[in-house]
This record gives C-alpha cells, sequence and structure tokens, in this order.
C-alpha cells in the first residue's frame, strides 16, 4: 500500500506517516521545506521517501504525480497562516491568501492525483474543527475548512469508487500554534484543555489514529469525522 501524504513533514502529516508507516504502508511525504523533509525522513526511516512540493504550485504537483506512479491513497495535510481575526480588519490579499493556501491547495492537490490514483484507494483531507466554531475572529478559518467538508460527499459520488473523506481536528498541540509565542501558547493550550470534556488538548498521534481509519477503511466515505477532545459538546 503506497500512501501520499501531502504536508507529511511535520505535525499532524509526520504523526500520520509514522503510523501508516509502523503498519507496513509505504509512505511518500512532502513538503516546502528541504530541513523539514530532511528531519522527517530520519525519523520515519526505510519505509518513507519525500520530496520537496509545494501544494500551492499545480504545476510542480502534477510531475511530482506523474513520476511517482500508482498511488492508493492520498491525505491531504497543508494548511498556512492568515485568516484569524475580527472581520473589522479583514482584507482582501488576507482572504485570498488564506483561500489559496488551504482550499485551493487541497482541491487542485486531490486533482492532480486523480491520474495515478488507485480506483479502490482514498482522498483525506484534514480540515479543522474551526469549520463549525461560532467563535469571534474564525470566520475565514471557518469558512476555508468549511468549504472543504463541503466539498466532500459530492466528491465522494462523483470520483467513486475512490473514497472521499475528511478529519476535523480541534486544538492540537502542533507548531502551528508557534507564532503566537510559548508563553501565550502555554496559556492558551491550559486554558483550552480545561475547557475540554477530556481535559487536555490533542496531540498529532490522535488525529493520525482516525487518519488511518479513513484510510485503511474501505467501506468508509464521504464523511468527515471530528476529533476535538469533546469541544464541540460546550455550550
Amino acid at each position: 500500500m503506497r500512501v501520499v501524504i501531502v504536508g507529511g513533514t511535520s505535525g499532524i502529516g509526520l504523526a500520520a506517516a509514522a503510523r501508516l508507516a509502523a503498519g507496513g504502508a509505504e509512505v511518500v511525504v512532502t513538503g516546502r521545506s528541504e530541513e523539514r523533509l530532511r528531519s522527517a525522513l530520519k525519523q520515519l526511516g526505510d519505509q518513507a521517501r519525500g520530496e520537496v512540493v509545494d501544494a500551492r504550485d499545480t504545476g510542480a504537483m502534477r510531475a511530482f504525480f506523474e513520476g511517482l506512479g500508482t498511488v492508493d491513497h492520498l491525505v491531504v495535510t497543508v494548511t498556512g497562516r492568515g485568516g484569524a481575526g475580527p472581520l473589522s480588519s479583514l482584507t482582501a490579499e488576507g482572504l485570498t491568501e488564506a483561500w489559496r493556501n488551504k482550499l485551493v491547495a487541497h482541491l487542485l492537490t486531490a486533482q492532480a492525483a486523480l491520474g495515478v490514483l488507485n480506483p479502490e484507494g482514498s482522498i483525506t483531507f484534514v480540515t479543522a474543527a474551526s469549520a463549525g466554531a461560532a467563535l469571534p475572529g474564525v470566520a475565514t478559518l471557518a469558512a476555508v475548512n468549511g468549504a472543504i467538508e463541503a466539498a466532500v460527499p459530492g466528491l465522494a459520488v462523483e470520483l467513486a469508487p475512490i473514497r472521499v473523506n475528511a478529519v476535523s481536528p480541534g486544538v492540537i498541540d502542533t507548531d502551528w500554534w508557534s507564532e503566537i509565542g510559548d508563553e501565550a501558547r502555554a496559556a492558551f493550550m491550559e486554558g483550552a484543555a480545561e475547557s475540554l470534556p477530556v481535559r487536555r488538548v490533542g496531540r498529532p498521534e490522535d488525529v493520525a489514529a482516525t487518519i488511518e481509519y479513513v484510510v485503511r477503511n474501505a467501506y468508509t466515505t464521504g464523511i468527515v469525522l471530528t476529533v476535538d477532545g469533546g469541544g464541540r459538546l460546550k455550550a
């Protein structure tokens, strides 16, 4: 089984690559950073290989898949900065960048893989629980992730028998939060943990387990699985 994880050199993508490789899959990871790619491959061992590719570059993604050969499963975990903040501070440039970094990258990566994807395989998008969050300052994040999730059922029918699913993580402690600084990050994670029924924030491995489920379960398609520690249950 060959699995391509686009955005697989750090965080959730790397955890998914490690879990799938440990289960015997041949894993191919991509990312934008040569340094992160080398580090990821060192961690993953002989079951993995990788290439530096920018998921936002449609031509590069097409060339990557054409040179790769048959792929059984595609997992798209790429994300980007920007999009958070109040409506009053939103700019056309920031909104466009948020859509380009995630929605456009996810859908066009899936498109680029279609020519080599096993008809009995799958596509898994990693979105975010902000898609259903009613919180100030996340409207753009909700719109971007919600758009991907809204596409899942239609794509599952359109691309059948290829399976299409999404995994929607809640608060996961990854480097995505690094830009707010160590002190602010620690305070946020502590507050988030106290508010969740499970009393902790998520780890990349929690999401990786769900990704492996939708990749390996050949009778699962057209769904969005939320992995949020019960965050959706909060009043």
